[in-house]
């Protein structure tokens, strides 16, 4: 009677032991029936037919997966080191075992051709200052590759661009003569705008001669103020319009 009582104990811990399964609110199973994908169980209580149902066990939650430094030559051929981050999930476990042996590692693999693919096809300034369409462009393609495996990407985010310290230099110069270039223009817009308004203001004060006789005057009073031994007047102008005022 003992016997049979450790017997059936036994047994029952057998059970337990391989056909109980208890899967979390992240976690799904798909099962194999001989070999066959019959389902995909989960989350709670699973119970398998011994040796006949066995179950691998599927993580949903979103991972992240760093794509380590690539070297990448943009399309104005400039050397640089770029490094991403990728953000992804499983929305079908059972594409995910079946379909690719390691879809961890695919997806790893996938991002580093994908992030060399993409970089390659833009130029440098467009990896410094358009991160968050280059961002977009590797997530679409990246998702449309891992589609058929199951997996969601839901994020890419380029983390670093590492250029050469020669091409730093290299790049420092020319933002010095972009700027220069800039305040040129600007200095010489704000000549042209002078000129416009100085042509303007003359065509007023030649229709009238006393306003420019009080330009005369202003000016007089300016250089009067000022530490000079030499004041030149512009005599002739100033007796015609003295004189024509007389009159």
């Amino acid at each position: 009677m003992i016997q049979l009582v450790i017997i059936l104990l036994f047994a029952l811990a057998f059970f337990i032991a391989t056909s109980v399964r208890v899967m979390r609110e992240y976690e799904r199973a798909v099962i194999f029936t001989l070999g066959r994908y019959t389902h995909t169980a989960g989350p709670g209580l699973i119970i398998l037919i011994p040796l006949v149902q066995t179950m691998v066990r599927v993580d949903i939650r979103v991972r992240t997966q760093d794509v380590p430094s690539q070297d990448v030559i943009s399309k104005d051929n400039v050397s640089v080191r770029v490094s991403a981050v990728v953000y992804f999930r499983v929305v079908n476990p059972s594409d995910a075992i079946i379909k690719v042996e390691n879809f961890y590692q695919a997806t790893s693999e996938v991002a580093q051709t994908t992030l060399r693919s993409v970089l390659g096809r833009h130029e440098l300034d467009d990896m410094l200052s358009k991160r968050d369409q280059l961002n977009a462009d590797l997530q679409e393609l990246l998702d449309s590759t891992t589609e058929g495996w199951g997996i969601k990407i839901t994020q890419v985010a380029i983390k670093h661009v590492d250029i050469d310290p020669s091409m730093i230099r290299a790049i420092a110069r020319q933002a010095e003569a972009e700027r220069e270039r800039r305040a040129k223009i600007i200095n010489a817009e704000g000549e042209l705008q002078a000129a416009k308004q100085i042509d303007e203001a003359a065509a007023i004060l030649a229709q009238r001669p006393e306003g420019m006789q009080l330009r005369y005057l202003s000016a007089l009073t300016d250089i009067a103020g000022e530490k000079t031994n030499t004041i030149i007047l512009p005599l002739p102008d100033l007796l015609s319009a003295i004189t024509s005022r007389k009159a």
